[in-house]
């Protein structure tokens, strides 16, 4: 569609005499869509640990799959955790709230709002997958390798959402068509950065997420990576990658934390935003014209 819009303005320029006014029109129009968010028909979240931007986006670190994901998509080189330790920051990207959680505490039971439950109510669909859950439904605090604190939509089950949602990475599907609106997906704490190094979990992004990728790039899919919080030597600072058709590769700018991903999660199906999303910014500029 873009070389349709210099098509036009080409013969603007040959014919019509209100050239100027017209092109004008046209420039604004073609700025307030690409204001606009798109609406993937999935949305794959993956959530990190523990690792600050330049353990990330560091030379010894470019040939490693998640810098060749990170140059495939945009790189946001000013995203931030919202606070420290881990489980707040899930809580914040899932609920909009940290909910009073100040630590890694268990368990906890809250029935606010989220996006599991706007997203249902809206007729939409969502579900998380926890590498080494013990079973669906589980409430175990901590099982291995497994750590609840990990997985918000625990703290909500049985209030407001089913134990259904709350699914094994074991059961990710195969067939990615068949995926949720938008999924959570928490590797264990060796896969996850946590307790393993970096290279585990860069060969496990790569063997069990780039395929979601691959397809995705084919299929209106987005992935979105990110980090809970950093190593707290970088004022928080983390990674988020964000890789799907509708993105322009590169990088941005843009200040953005976990509340910003979550708001943007709402506006992608115009979903009301909850808590403190509702005062942050949306994630825009990043996105291709006409979808």
């Amino acid at each position: 569609m873009l070389h349709q819009f210099f098509a036009l303005r080409k013969n603007l320029m040959k014919f019509s005499p209100f050239y100027p006014a017209a092109l004008l029109v046209l420039s604004l129009s073609s700025a307030a869509y690409a204001g606009k968010l798109p609406r993937p028909d999935h949305v794959v979240v993956v959530i990190e640990e523990n690792r600050g931007y330049s353990q990330i986006m560091n030379m010894r670190n470019s040939n490693s799959y998640l810098n060749a994901l990170a140059r495939r998509g945009v790189l946001f080189t000013q995203s931030y955790g919202v606070t420290h330790p881990s489980q707040p920051n899930y809580l914040a990207l899932f609920s909009g709230s940290t909910q009073g959680i100040t630590r890694n505490s268990c368990p906890h039971t809250f029935d606010s709002g989220n996006l599991a439950s706007s997203l249902l109510g809206a007729g939409l669909s969502f579900a998380s997958f926890s590498e080494s859950l013990p079973a669906v439904g589980d409430l175990s605090c901590a099982s291995g390798v497994y750590q609840r604190k990990h997985n918000p939509l625990v703290n909500w089950q049985g209030s407001r959402l089913s134990a259904g949602l709350n699914q094994r990475f074991a059961d990710f599907p195969k067939d990615f068509s068949r995926l949720p609106t938008v999924s959570f997906v928490i590797p264990d704490q060796n896969n996850d950065m946590h307790d393993g190094n970096f290279e585990t979990a860069d060969e496990w992004l790569k063997k069990h997420i780039d395929p979601y990728v691959e397809w995705a790039m084919k299929h209106n899919g987005l992935l979105i990576l990110t980090w809970d919080e950093d190593d707290g030597r970088e004022d928080n600072h983390i990674v988020t990658i964000m890789v799907g058709p509708m993105v322009k590769a590169g990088s941005s700018n843009q200040r953005i934390n976990h509340y910003s991903v979550l708001r943007t999660l709402f506006d992608f199906y115009g979903l009301p935003a909850l808590g403190a999303s509702s005062d942050a910014e949306a994630i825009r500029d990043i996105w291709k014209i006409w979808q």
